[in-house]
């Protein structure tokens, strides 16, 4: 009636791993966009909180850099443990200190999006990734578990 079969061919997962990357990514990118767009304003009056002790700037750069840069390293598939990195603790950050005092309800899409960031970190970019291409044995020499 139903299969039983789960396809988990390398191949398989590897798609997988590049429909999450790029879908999470261009999500992400609604949210940075505007953030980018708010820092290269150059507002003497910066409407952006302070985090964990860093200026209102320093906090907006540092959520610019992860939310964009990091979502664009992640739909090519490059440096993609680091910037999955960054990305995680900056969805971390957001659940549990900027929004610390809301319901779970306004915490969930941080939530969400960090899950989908911490197992894209464990289990690598794929094959189609600029990673496996540049950095995996048969490709350079130099290895990165991918």
């Amino acid at each position: 009636m139903f299969a039983t079969h789960i396809n988990t061919s390398n191949q398989t997962a590897s798609a997988a791993l590049l429909v999450a990357r790029v879908a999470v990514s261009m999500m992400m990118l609604t949210h940075g966009l505007p953030k980018l767009d708010l820092l290269l304003a150059g507002s003497e009056d910066l409407k952006f909180p302070s985090v964990l002790g860093l200026s209102p700037l320093a906090s907006l750069a540092l959520a610019v850099f992860s939310e964009v840069v990091g979502s664009i390293f992640l739909i090519a598939g490059i440096f993609t443990r680091f910037a999955t990195t960054a990305l995680a603790v900056t969805m971390l950050v957001a659940a549990t200190v900027m929004h610390a005092n809301d319901p779970f309800g306004v915490k969930e899409l941080s939530l969400l999006y960090l899950v989908v960031y911490v197992l894209i970190l464990l289990l690598g970019p794929g094959k189609f990734s600029l990673d496996h291409l540049l950095f995996s044995k048969k490709g350079s020499g130099r290895a990165v578990r991918n």
